[in-house]
């Protein structure tokens, strides 16, 4: 069962499982991705998922899936998370991200279920000058919302673990980027997106006339932010990897949390050049104030993912910078015809 399947992260791991020959069931309520995203990966993979229209904070709804099936893995994705919207609109985020995790581990336990994957975020960590940032650091008062609702998701998934028996990983995603090399599924959300690559690309396409950097004047070697980029594939993949950790009894706990990241730091303006380099199109930016719950810089200590999981990320910035503008020059055409 794969939560908030259509979605971005979603998508991209519901093609490795099925690559995998693994059956998959997707959960969406389609808030912010499209239902169209399952012909792409039936173009992809040559079958199609079993999918389910739902809101996981309807607990009837999500009994009712359970007692029509039998599921061996679960993996939560779905949760709304824009930063900068959090702020915002606090109630939304915690009564989403919070309530909808609460009626899945609610039937976790009751229906002694297991193998179960959160999806958690780098925001935990907040702000730190401990570079690169490991899993066993202490974590901060949360920059916003969203990540203070993943912090809470991660001791939930934690508590519900210790007293149920259940085997659980916790994945903490540094930046997703990128898109699959057919082009056929990527970054598509409905609504005007927050993340940067996305940002760049349309900007590139002409769908913006420009965009803003937040801030530059940040302790960063070009006063932008630090982030640290992933290939979407590489995220989906280690996906199948702790699945797979669980339920072949290889994990040396019943709790297991991993970053999962590049182990190194990119900033705003580093990103840019990127792509400017990789795809030969100069792009239109402008520098603006600094966006509430952003935190300054932060990448991944990928040691414990590397050994004990056995994953590491394969895609270099230039290739996510690549394959995203392949991604958004497909979405163009399918767009315009």
């Amino acid at each position: 069962m794969v939560t908030g399947g259509v979605g971005y992260l979603g998508s991209h791991t519901v093609v490795e499982l099925l690559n995998k020959g693994y059956e998959v069931s997707i959960i969406d309520d389609l808030s912010n991705s499209r239902a169209e995203v399952l012909d792409a990966i039936f173009k992809i993979t040559g079958k199609r998922p079993e999918f389910v229209e739902m809101n996981l904070c309807n607990k009837s709804h999500v009994e009712s899936f359970f007692d029509n099936h039998t599921i061996d893995a679960i993996i939560h994705f779905a949760a709304f998370k824009a930063v900068g919207e959090s702020v915002e609109k606090p109630l939304k985020y915690y009564r989403n991200n919070l309530l909808s995790l609460i009626n899945l581990l609610e039937v976790v336990e009751e229906r002694k279920l297991d193998n179960f994957v959160f999806s958690s975020s780098c925001s935990v960590y907040g702000h730190t000058e401990i570079m690169p940032v490991h899993e066993k650091l202490p974590l901060p008062e949360p920059e916003s919302p969203y990540a203070h609702t993943k912090q809470i998701g991660e001791k939930m998934v934690e508590e519900v673990v210790r007293v149920a028996k259940v085997n659980a990983n916790v994945l903490r995603y540094f930046n997703p980027a990128g898109a699959h090399n057919s082009a056929l599924i990527g970054e598509y959300p409905l609504e005007t997106p927050n993340n940067l690559v996305p940002v760049i690309t349309q900007t590139a396409a002409g769908k913006r006339s420009s965009f803003t950097i937040y801030g530059n004047d940040y302790s960063t070697p070009d006063g932008t932010c630090i982030r640290d980029y992933i290939h979407v594939v590489d995220i989906a993949r280690a996906h199948v990897v702790a699945i797979e950790r669980m339920m072949n009894k290889k994990n040396k706990s019943n709790f297991e949390l991993f970053n999962l990241g590049t182990g190194h730091g990119n900033s705003v303006l580093e990103v840019i050049n990127a792509f400017e380099k990789t795809n030969g199109i100069k792009l239109n930016y402008t520098i603006g104030k600094r966006r509430p719950g952003d935190v300054e810089k932060v990448w991944a200590d990928t040691t414990l993912a590397n050994s004990e999981l056995g994953w590491k990320s394969e895609f270099s910035l230039d290739e996510i910078m690549r394959s995203a503008w392949k991604w958004e020059l497909a979405l163009n055409e399918k767009i315009i015809s």
